[in-house]
């Protein structure tokens, strides 16, 4: 029997230490996320080509995704996660020890690096699916909150640590591009003590009920997900946190620490607002809960493009960060509420795999318009197509039930 469904087996254990791990991740994520337009901007680079490489981290972790979908499900999870960390450890090293563009754009599309305030890696699908299977239906919603939290409390310290080149390169007498540059061995480091942590997982293997089970039941449903979760994505590129800092760093000249500063204060309301989600979804549902916080939060990223001074745009941004980030554990619970326990694992997947495609073909295209144009373009299309995505996730979701109530009636 299904220990999410009965809850006749929990094993906090592992949930402690994938929640550790989601921390450390966003330590790392939120780290390199700022330093990599700084860096690359300090190298002579182009916003075109700084939004091509931020693409090509995306589109890899649509491949990488594509394949543990297909495949995934044939290996224990620690396993697969432990391979993860290990190409996190390669991806770091690789950034600490080349500055080329056509070696950087290749381990960028083959690595792990993420540019983004969230999760859009390979680790995602993986350790979703371990969770849903750790503690009972009635916990998940909250569990996957504090997941999320947990990430996001990680990706504020590492915006802020961002922010320490700055500072200790003029004490160590070595330049600022080179001071930015080690923060890939840090990334490394998170890499190695990932591992250490995955390797206790005592969750070794799927359950063998789940293990390959294809979406027989829940295609339909999982499909129309993933496309309007692809919508969400595909606006979301246009906003990640390096076209963030590197607009911010174009458009009002801010200081690597000003950067590290707004966005730890970004990832701490992001990470906050997500403690709320599960006490909204039980009031007015997981529905609602997303697309009444994410209106809002929109609202805000359009009118941070139009902003004429710093001051203002980062009012913006704060805004919209104590209110995009709601939606987060919400999503996450509303995909395993809809399918079936067997089918859990694969929807998990297969909703993440678009995601990560469509939000791959955005950066590249937000370079091209950062560098064309002093408004924030890219900031006001993420809103407007955001907004469009609230509106036909309301139509299409406000009435189905989860699949539990279905299958009763």
């Amino acid at each position: 029997m299904d220990s999410t469904v009965a809850g006749d087996s929990t094993r906090p254990g592992d949930a402690r230490r994938i929640l550790a791990t989601r921390a450390l991740r966003g330590f790392a994520d939120g780290l390199v996320s700022v330093l990599l337009a700084t860096w690359l901007t300090r190298l002579g680079w182009s916003p075109g080509r700084i939004g091509g490489l931020v693409a090509a981290t995306l589109l890899g972790s649509a491949a990488l995704t594509i394949v543990l979908g297909l495949v995934g499900h044939r290996f224990p999870h620690r396993a697969v996660l432990l391979a993860s960390a290990a190409l996190m450890l390669a991806t770091g090293l690789a950034f600490a020890s080349t500055t080329g563009f056509w070696p950087l754009l290749l381990v960028a599309t083959l690595g792990t690096l993420n540019p983004s305030a969230g999760d859009v890696s390979v680790f995602l699908p993986v350790e979703q699916a371990a969770l849903a299977g750790v503690v009972p239906v009635q916990e998940r919603t909250r569990l996957f909150a504090l997941y999320n939290v947990a990430g996001n409390l990680g990706g504020a310290l590492g915006a802020l640590a961002s922010g320490g080149p700055a500072l200790l390169s003029p004490r160590f007498g070595v330049t600022l591009a080179y001071a930015e540059r080690s923060g890939f061995l840090v990334y490394s480091l998170v890499a190695v003590a990932c591992g250490a942590l995955y390797a206790g997982l005592r969750s070794a293997s799927p359950d063998a009920d789940d293990a390959g089970a294809p979406l027989e039941r829940s295609r339909s449903v999982v499909l129309r997900l993933a496309a309007l979760f692809s919508l969400d994505s595909f606006a979301g590129g246009f906003a990640v946190q390096s076209i963030l800092a590197l607009w911010l760093l174009d458009r009002f000249g801010l200081e690597p620490q000003a950067l590290a500063v707004v966005f730890f204060a970004s990832s701490l309301l992001g990470g906050a607002s997500q403690l709320v989600s599960p006490v909204l979804a039980r009031r007015i549902g997981l529905v609602h809960t997303m697309v009444w916080t994410h209106l809002p939060a929109n609202l805000f990223l359009v009118a941070a493009g139009f902003a004429g001074s710093a001051a203002s745009a980062i009012a913006c941004l704060l805004a919209r960060s104590a209110l995009s980030q709601m939606d987060v554990p919400a999503r996450q619970a509303l995909v395993m509420s809809l399918v079936p326990p067997r089918e859990r694992a694969a929807a998990a997947s297969f909703t993440n795999v678009p995601r990560s495609l469509a939000a791959a073909v955005a950066p590249a295209l937000a370079g091209l318009m950062l560098g064309r144009s002093s408004v924030g373009w890219p900031l006001v299309l993420a809103g407007i197509l955001k907004i469009a995505y609230d509106l036909l996730l309301l139509r299409g979701f406000r009435s189905v039930r989860p699949w539990e109530e279905r299958r009763g009636g």
